[in-house]
């Protein structure tokens, strides 16, 4: 497993073990002990019923349809309590309340939505709009348009980096790859990654590296996210379309949408270890323990579970018709003082929190999550690694 970086999201925590008191420990108990398992919804966007398939991903069942128009990209919030639905045909973003699942708001944005990514404090979306050649960032406790920046062409695939910092858009149209300042949203480098039509794209956990599906090549280039260069090139099967990579870092996962394939990718030697047959994958996603992953299969209207172990499938299940889900459609792992893993990882990151911001309760308000419980389950869901 690949050392996480000390983030809280994009608030930086105090990477110490303070003194711990019976109090304390008390304390610790007391706001860990009975936390409900944390919500496990996969939101499938569904292009052809136009509609979001919300799938448990404990059970593998749709508990909920949301209606929405012609959706594309997806990208749920770190914190779980929203998810941004790319409107591709009518050029608008949906905002689901994800306690509720119902649209709470609509965003017009740029020329043919497809890519959307949440930043790692939940207070930006970044969306990528593929015919107007611009990225349009919304402020999520107003559900506007805060910035437009121009792109290469054809812009698509778009992640932010774990520390917040930057924000990577892939340029098909132009065979580059444009990295966003998202303190001042200008543009601060602009590269060809050395693939063909550059579309998917995903970062590790550590934030050193960039995974790029390049949809022509057939292969994934990784890059030096400090120097912007190509590592590796990584052949995979025909068209290269969702990537994904583990909570965990270990492994990346491509849906090959041309050979009916998705590749499990070894993070550590840059070499395909599996080779899993599913039907037209599109979309990618992978659940917090690093476990399972989720795969749209766009011409069966059904999502395909993954065992990480195995790599073998498990389970299918059926959604809307023509599922897409182009992005982080299951919610992204948070980030906290403790090393994951380590028994000492509670305590450490509850220690961190109070430190920081006086209670729980202050933490969960300034870090946007609904409520100190969810705060706690996130909590709980990183320490387990």
């Amino acid at each position: 497993m690949k050392r996480r970086q000390i983030y809280s999201h994009a608030v930086r925590l105090f990477a110490f073990k303070p003194p711990i008191t019976m109090a304390f420990l008390a304390f610790v108990a007391t706001c860990l002990l009975g936390s409900a398992q944390s919500l496990a919804q996969a939101y499938i966007t569904n292009s052809g019923s136009n509609n979001v398939s919300v799938v448990n991903t404990k059970t593998n069942t749709v508990v909920a349809t949301i209606p929405v128009t012609n959706p594309w990209g997806v990208a749920v919030s770190p914190h779980m309590n929203r998810a941004y639905i790319g409107n591709e045909g009518v050029n608008t973003v949906s905002v689901i309340d994800t306690t509720t699942n119902t649209v709470i708001a609509t965003v017009p944005v740029g020329n043919e939505p497809y890519g959307i990514a949440v930043t790692p404090d939940g207070k930006e979306v970044y969306v990528t709009n593929h015919f107007s050649n611009d990225v349009y960032v919304i402020d999520t406790k107003t559900n506007t348009v805060i910035a437009i920046i121009p792109v290469g062409v054809l812009p698509e695939g778009v992640a932010i980096t774990p520390d917040g910092k930057e924000a990577w858009v892939t340029n098909p149209g132009s065979n580059t790859v444009s990295v966003i300042d998202t303190q001042t949203n200008t543009v601060i480098a602009t590269f060809s990654d050395g693939g063909v039509r550059p579309f998917a794209i995903a970062i590790t956990p550590d934030g050193k590296e960039a995974f790029i599906g390049n949809f022509y090549s057939n292969n994934v280039s990784v890059i030096d996210t400090a120097t912007y260069t190509p590592i590796a090139q990584i052949p995979t099967g025909a068209q290269p379309r969702g990537v994904a990579i583990t909570p965990n870092g270990r492994f990346a996962y491509v849906g090959n949408i041309n050979s009916n394939t998705v590749s499990a990718i070894d993070t550590a030697t840059n070499t395909v270890i599996a080779t899993i047959p599913v039907f037209t994958p599109y979309g990618v996603a992978v659940t917090l323990d690093s476990e399972k992953v989720y795969v749209a299969d766009q011409f069966t209207n059904t999502v395909t579970v993954i065992n990480t172990d195995t790599n073998t499938v498990t389970a299918t299940i059926p959604v809307g018709l023509n599922p897409i889900a182009y992005g982080i459609f299951i919610q992204p792992a948070p980030r906290f003082a403790g090393t994951p893993g380590d028994p000492t990882c509670q305590t450490v990151s509850v220690a961190a929190l109070v430190q920081q911001y006086g209670t729980l309760g202050a933490a969960a308000v300034v870090l946007w999550y609904p409520d100190v419980l969810t705060l706690e389950n996130a909590i709980s869901t990183y320490c387990a690694g």
